[in-house]
């Protein structure tokens, strides 16, 4: 069992930058790959980024790609989401997950994951 709350979520002017944090708690959070999803009013949950449970290879949706860069530290159980050049579009509920079965083809599908948190708002203003 993995519990994970998420922070750092908050109002931004579009250009700037916030850090998501993601900590996590039970066992075994070395051995999950983790990602990041967000949700818009009104949208599906789409997917934003993952990492691998070592850290060694990071995915990331083409909407984010050069802007947002997701890492880890597994000796403080904690997940990043570092967001620069932040849009209006980028707008939405972040929530992280946990995968225990690290099914590379299947980071981006939101059934992959195992466990949630409870998600944090992250908006842009234009």
């Amino acid at each position: 069992q993995v519990q994970l709350v998420e922070s750092g979520g908050g109002l931004v002017q579009a250009g700037g930058s916030l850090r998501l944090s993601c900590a996590a708690s039970g066992r075994g959070f070395s051995s999950y790959a983790m990602g990041w999803f967000r949700q818009a009013p009104g949208k599906d949950r789409e997917f934003v980024a993952a990492i691998s449970p070592s850290g060694g290879s990071t995915y990331y949706a083409d909407s984010v790609k050069g802007r947002f860069t997701i890492s880890r530290d597994n000796a403080k159980n904690t997940v990043y989401l570092q967001m620069n050049s932040l849009k209006p579009e980028d707008t939405a509920v972040y929530s992280c997950a946990a995968d225990w079965s690290y099914r590379t083809s299947r980071l981006i599908i939101t059934e992959e994951y195992d466990y949630w948190g409870q998600g944090t708002q992250v908006t842009v203003s234009s």
